[in-house]
């Protein structure tokens, strides 16, 4: 026997089969969700890299605006990754560097943080994507790179993603449109038309028609939307809706007319399309 210890040696005969199977070796430690703990801005670092992770922040708060090539609608990115992707339960980016590339079920395969990139652009922003080696594209990636700085590789955080929703429940249009009009109309009109500011853009964004995110967005979807308004809507009362006022105003704003996506057909290619995927 040698004198490596017995976990070495497991951890090796593991990799070996999981190679021959072709699946990922998953340690105890990536299990486990890390804390959420985004870094300061104050803590950005100087110089190029530093510059590079600012222009990414300018670019994801202020998308629409520096990024009108690419930008078919009215909207930011941090329209729904709420305080420049820093905010827990709304699809932050805190972590979310050291775990792609990464299997998409849309997607039918394993994609790297780019093509996520560019399905948010194609699909929430109605637009193009970006070139994988663009400035643009790099600055992106180097603020999301440095927001998940204290997450170790492979871990996701605690929060990631829009949090969870009672699948159970059976949505209900009719009684959205009623809670939509107490809860949510004041900021996102009562046409779903959102608030705009009077130098450009919107102080609230559009919920439906030819300025918000298109059919093939996650957010047009009933249950991935009920889960972000349970967690952060209205804005600053996150947690006051139940799940079923959640699902019935969601049900409600993501069946409104939208723009229709061009790549559509091609999502869910292993059939494993969820149930509130939008036709």
């Amino acid at each position: 026997m040698s004198g490596k210890p017995r976990t070495t040696i497991s951890l090796a005969i593991a990799i070996v089969v999981a190679s021959a199977l072709a699946l990922p070796v998953v340690a105890q430690a990536e299990i486990a969700a890390a804390d959420f703990n985004p870094p300061e801005d104050a803590a950005m670092p100087n110089g190029p890299k530093g510059e590079a992770i600012r222009a990414g922040q300018r670019l994801l708060t202020d998308t629409h605006k520096l990024l009108p090539q690419n930008v078919g609608n009215g909207l930011n990115c941090t329209s729904c990754h709420l305080n420049g992707g820093k905010t827990q339960n709304a699809a932050p980016w805190v972590g979310i560097w050291g775990v792609f590339p990464e299997y998409r079920s849309r997607s039918g395969k394993v994609i790297t943080l780019q093509e996520r990139v560019n399905d948010c652009f194609q699909r929430s922003m109605n637009g193009k994507p970006l070139a994988f080696d663009s400035r643009e594209m790099n600055a992106i990636l180097s603020y999301m790179q440095w927001l998940s700085s204290t997450v170790p590789t492979n871990v996701s955080v605690k929060g990631r993603g829009f949090g969870a929703i009672d699948q159970k429940l059976k949505p209900d249009a009719k009684h959205g449109a009623q809670v939509y009009a107490e809860k949510c109309a004041s900021c996102h009109a009562a046409d779903g038309g959102g608030l705009k500011n009077p130098a450009g853009g919107y102080v609230f964004p559009p919920l439906w028609g030819a300025d918000t995110f298109n059919v093939g967005a996650g957010m047009a979807r009933t249950y991935t939307a009920a889960a972000f308004v349970k967690h952060n809507m209205p804005l600053g009362q996150g947690g006051s809706l139940s799940d079923q006022q959640a699902l019935d105003i969601a049900e409600f704003f993501t069946h409104q007319p939208r723009p229709a996506y061009a790549g559509q057909a091609g999502d869910w290619p292993n059939g494993d399309r969820p149930k509130d995927a939008r036709n």
